[in-house]
């Protein structure tokens, strides 16, 4: 009965166990996102609030405030969810802890009880007589190897509640250290709420002195939006017009590829999710697709690609070895560089200087020029997109994860 009961105990400890394991991953893989948030949001205060000249209300300073409002926000949902996972290990570790204890128990009771069959039967004449009073050889045999499993056995016993009071000496260690993990995260978690509520006070402040400039700023909106679109159009019109010219002939939506620009394209899309950034330093500010505007909840927003703010004067450089299919000066806006790799294109827009221009080679990590400061709000941004053939895809999943 003791066995069986001590079968079953050994059974929940290995599903715990296996339990504990899967948790692990996911706490690690919340640490990893966590430390990232952290990452971005010391790059927003350093790239987006550090300067701190203008002492007037800007619209700007709102957008800077709810972007990095919205980190926090998602650092807290992070911290939370670790909080979480630590007190269903505590709980696990803690039955962990009972069942290895009760196992104890149950392994010191049974070996109590062969000491003192043991000793009962310890003396060489009782073993030797044990033997000799078998009534036949194949008896003998059988008492011989019984004599030994018993030994076995009982030297088992012994290793095995060394090991479990290893294993309790472990768990303990364990649990403390969750313990003060779990109360580690409870007081920054407190922290970061108490910023975030400052913040949140601050920006609806801000947005409160300016509601009569919000008519102006949407229209101020709508007026980028339509600007933005026109490039789009005309970035679209230039690679339809480039695949035109590539195949001469016959009508097709794909570039007419050699086979150097096959393989091009090929380790291209190997690369997928490994491809550097196209600034070395910097943080994103705007995701891709429609959304919403982070200050004018009102006006929508559509974006081919992603906003990075990155330091004034930085340079900005390709993702991957191609060639420059065009060097686009749209009228209202800044420079973009558009550069081919095979059928996959990648657009580097809001540049103050270009180092390229139309048909060079380029390679990857090249500087092909410098990233516009905006000089009532102080930010340097860059947009980066990819087009395949004449699509835009999410240029995440294509950049390297910091």
């Amino acid at each position: 009965m003791k066995f069986l009961k001590n079968q079953f105990i050994f059974l929940v400890f290995i599903i715990i166990s296996n339990t504990i394991v899967s948790q692990q991953n996911s706490q690690a893989d919340l640490k990893k996102k966590r430390s990232q948030i952290q990452n971005e949001i010391k790059q927003i205060n350093e790239l987006l609030f550090s300067n701190n000249k203008k002492k007037s209300v800007a619209f700007s300073d709102i957008e800077n405030l709810n972007i990095k409002i919205k980190r926090k926000e998602e650092l807290v949902k992070l911290v939370n969810q670790q909080i979480n996972i630590l007190t269903t290990e505590i709980d696990d570790n803690s039955f962990s802890l009972d069942s290895l204890t009760q196992s104890l128990e149950n392994s010191k009771e049974s070996y109590k009880n062969i000491i003192v069959k043991s000793y009962k039967t310890k003396s060489g004449k009782s073993r030797l007589m044990f033997l000799l009073s078998s009534e036949t050889f194949f008896q003998a045999y059988k008492r011989v190897q019984y004599m030994k499993q018993y030994a076995n056995f009982r030297k088992k016993q012994s290793i095995n509640i060394s090991i479990l009071i290893e294993q309790i000496a472990n768990l303990n260690k364990k649990l403390n250290a969750q313990l003060e993990d779990k109360q580690d995260l409870i007081i920054e978690n407190r922290e970061i709420q108490k910023s975030l509520e400052k913040e949140k006070k601050e920006s609806n402040s801000l947005v409160f002195q300016l509601r009569n400039k919000e008519k102006r700023y949407k229209r101020e909106i709508e007026d980028k939006e339509k600007l933005t679109a026109q490039i789009d159009k005309e970035i679209e019109r230039l690679i339809k017009e480039a695949i035109a010219k590539s195949r001469s002939t016959s009508s097709s939506n794909a570039f007419a590829l050699t086979p150097e620009a096959k393989e091009l394209e090929k380790n291209f899309i190997l690369n997928k999710g490994k491809l550097p950034w196209p600034v070395v330093r910097g943080v994103i500010i705007q995701k891709f697709g429609m959304q919403s505007h982070p200050v004018v909840k009102t006006a929508k927003i559509k974006s081919n690609g992603i906003i990075i703010a990155t330091s004034a004067g930085q340079k900005v450089r390709t993702v991957f070895d191609g060639e420059v299919l065009s060097v686009l000066k749209f009228k209202g806006s800044n420079p973009t560089v558009l550069v081919r790799h095979g059928n996959f294109i990648t657009a580097y827009k809001n540049l103050s200087k270009v180092y390229v221009k139309k048909g060079e080679k380029v390679f990857s990590s090249q500087d092909i020029g410098e990233v516009f400061t905006n000089k009532s709000s102080g930010k340097s941004t860059v947009q980066f997109s990819v087009f395949e053939k004449t699509s835009p895809v999410n240029p995440v999943f294509w950049l390297l994860k910091k």
